[in-house]
C-alpha cells in the first residue's frame, strides 16, 4: 500500500526557494554585464563569426561584435 511522504517544513522549502532566487539574480547579473560591455564596445570575451560574402571567397573570420557600425 502507498504512503505518502512526510511534509517539507517552512524553513526547507524557504531555503530552496531563496537557493533558485539567487541563481536566478547571478544569472540576471552576469547577462546584463555582459550586455553592458558588448553595447560599450569594452567587450573582450564575445566573438561571433563573420562571413566575408563581397570578395567571393569562403573564407571566415572571427572578430569582435561591434554595435556601433551601422
Amino acid at each position: 500500500m502507498a504512503v505518502p511522504k512526510k511534509r517539507t517544513s517552512r524553513s526547507k522549502k524557504k531555503i530552496r526557494k531563496n537557493v533558485r532566487k539567487g541563481k536566478a539574480y547571478r544569472a540576471a547579473i552576469k547577462a546584463f554585464s555582459l550586455a553592458k560591455s558588448i553595447s560599450t564596445g569594452n567587450s573582450k570575451s564575445f566573438y561571433c563569426i563573420v562571413n566575408d560574402d563581397s570578395s567571393g571567397s569562403s573564407e571566415s573570420k572571427l572578430t569582435a561584435i561591434d554595435l556601433d557600425d551601422p
